[in-house]
């Protein structure tokens, strides 16, 4: 069964937890689709663990609807959102609109997703029949502006800035909104607010869904990761096993046998 924008709706009100997971390649969403994953997100975090940039800023749209068509291709029940890099919406309403459209149009999205209280935009493209998901709290693309990737509204003021920016996009017309990085009890507060579903990343337990980058759950990133991070998997040492068994069989002859090789 297809999964479309009413059945996160559903999924909330029944009380129902759901997952969301990035993808950025075919076979991977093949993977997490059969795997019964609701919903997959094309992030511009491809930026970082797939085409090696130190943020997310540098990732472009082509580069975006690239690999947001490798996973539509590869999916075929998940609801699958595009994220619109940094500089495809800022400038004007128009341009996201633009951006927007492209996504659906040519990268096979079912919706799209923007970062930070872009009220008009989510509007538009709503009466523009474009669904979107919102983003807020530690939203990425701002890194620079944040100095760091640095928890989002601890003080009072700061968490009921992010409330009402959270009721003016669903006001506006998002079906769903991404908490990232804000501490739990803000979580809990804008999940109680809203009629839409949250969708948690760092925002505590009681958000409507969960989402992780798919190489921080399996275990394929390296290096420090955020708190929120659990990994389910080890599949970098899979790998990086394999890789060496591979190296040592064709260092001996023992690879490739005759069972690997073509008679006459």
């Amino acid at each position: 069964m297809t999964i479309t924008i009413h059945d996160l709706a559903a999924f909330k009100a029944r009380g129902e937890k759901f997952a969301m997971l990035t993808a950025y390649d075919a076979q991977t969403a093949s993977i997490l689709d059969e795997a019964g994953i609701p919903v997959l997100l094309v992030g511009d975090s491809l930026g970082q663990v797939v085409l090696g940039y130190e943020t997310t800023v540098p990732v472009t749209m082509e580069e975006m609807l690239h690999h947001t068509r490798a996973v539509a291709r590869g999916a075929r029940n998940a609801l699958i959102v595009g994220d619109m890099p940094f500089g495809s919406y800022q400038v004007s309403v128009e341009d996201g609109l633009r951006t927007a459209a492209r996504f659906l149009k040519e990268g096979g999205a079912h919706s799209v997703k923007f970062e930070g209280p872009q009220v008009e935009l989510v509007e538009r493209c709503s009466m523009n029949g474009i669904p979107v998901m919102g983003h807020l709290g530690l939203t990425p693309q701002s890194v620079h502006l944040f100095g760091g990737y640095k928890v989002q509204g601890r003080s009072d003021e700061a968490a009921d800035r992010i409330l009402r920016y959270a009721k003016e996009l669903e006001e506006a017309g998002a079906f769903a909104l991404v908490l990232e990085c804000v501490p739990s009890e803000l979580g809990a507060t804008v999940t109680r607010a809203l009629s839409i579903p949250t969708i948690g990343i760092g925002a505590g337990a009681d958000t409507d869904g969960q989402v992780l980058v798919v190489n921080d759950m399996a275990g394929l990133s390296t290096g420090k990761l955020p708190k929120f991070v659990k990994r389910y998997a080890d599949v970098a040492a899979v790998i990086s096993d394999a890789a060496r068994s591979f190296a040592a069989e064709v260092a001996t002859g023992e690879y490739p046998g005759p069972e690997h090789s073509y008679g006459n």
